[in-house]
């Protein structure tokens, strides 16, 4: 392809089109259907391919534009490295869903059920140097005395309500996996962006319309993805906990291989590594 010659339409659509193939590369697809396999909402699920697709174009923009225009060389062990941490990153998304699957399990051999517990809020006003003002903190049972009681104004929160830091930032974790997927893949874009595209204004700009085409493929596909999952686990919930671990063992183990295959296949640990862009 000689951009001195191409239409500009052309390149752009190219590139559009390659960025949506991207998307669909199986460690970009497990990675995202862990995280939204939680998710009960289609607009929410959407919202997270967009993120994630936003966190892949940082570092695709940053380390790619770099690699094109300044003909930056990554070392054959950063660069194995770089796509190693993707390993790494699914290994953990699987090991999360996992955590959730035995809080379940161990919620049950207790007896205990998850929306039956509540949080009770309250303050204890008390005076410092003349000046009357509370602390406000949480218990997980009510002050027994009518001492107490009248000390204390209770506000009880379902646990639903409080959800860990990991449910409540699905779209922080979706930008995080973003990152460290785009991270990988910045070096071998780039290489194959800069060998088809010898103008480095041309090949950072097909670089930026890849990255869109990632962002709009990533974002259909998570919506194509939630569709079924959310049809099927309304139907009961054993079923959306069995596709949660479902996808949780598979990102598990899809990670375990990319770790083996990029650590003991590709030498990343040896002295002569082997790593070859695509």
């Amino acid at each position: 392809m000689i951009p001195a010659n191409a239409a500009p339409l052309a390149i752009a659509l190219l590139g559009l089109l390659l960025g949506m193939r991207h998307a669909t590369d199986p460690d970009h697809v497990i990675a995202v259907t862990t995280i939204l396999s939680r998710e009960r909402r289609l607009v929410v699920a959407a919202r997270i391919g967009v993120i994630w697709g936003l966190g892949h174009t940082m570092t695709v923009l940053i380390v790619g534009a770099a690699i094109i225009v300044f003909k930056i060389a990554i070392p054959v062990r950063l660069g194995l490295a770089m796509e190693f941490a993707v390993a790494i990153m699914l290994i953990l998304l699987g090991v999360g869903s996992a955590a959730g699957l035995l809080r379940r399990a161990a919620i049950r051999m207790l007896g205990a059920s998850a929306r039956d517990e509540s949080l009770i809020v309250h303050a204890h006003p008390h005076t410092h140097d003349g000046a009357m003002h509370a602390h406000p903190h949480v218990h997980l049972e009510a002050h027994e005395g009518a001492a107490d009681a009248a000390m204390h104004h209770d506000h009880r929160i379902p646990a639903d309500a409080l959800p860990s830091f990991a449910a409540r930032r699905p779209l922080l974790r979706s930008f995080a996996v973003g990152l460290v997927h785009g991270l990988a893949g910045s070096a071998a874009i780039a290489l194959l962006v800069l060998s088809a595209i010898p103008s480095p204004l041309w090949a950072t700009i097909y670089l930026a319309i890849f990255c869109v085409g990632t962002i709009i493929g990533m974002g259909l596909i998570t919506t194509a993805i939630a569709t079924p999952f959310m049809v099927v686990s309304r139907q009961a919930l054993w079923i959306r906990q069995t596709l949660v671990t479902g996808s949780g063992l598979l990102s598990f183990g899809f990670g375990l291989f990319l770790a083996y295959h990029i650590g003991i296949v590709d030498h990343l640990f040896s002295t002569a590594p082997i790593w070859i862009p695509q």
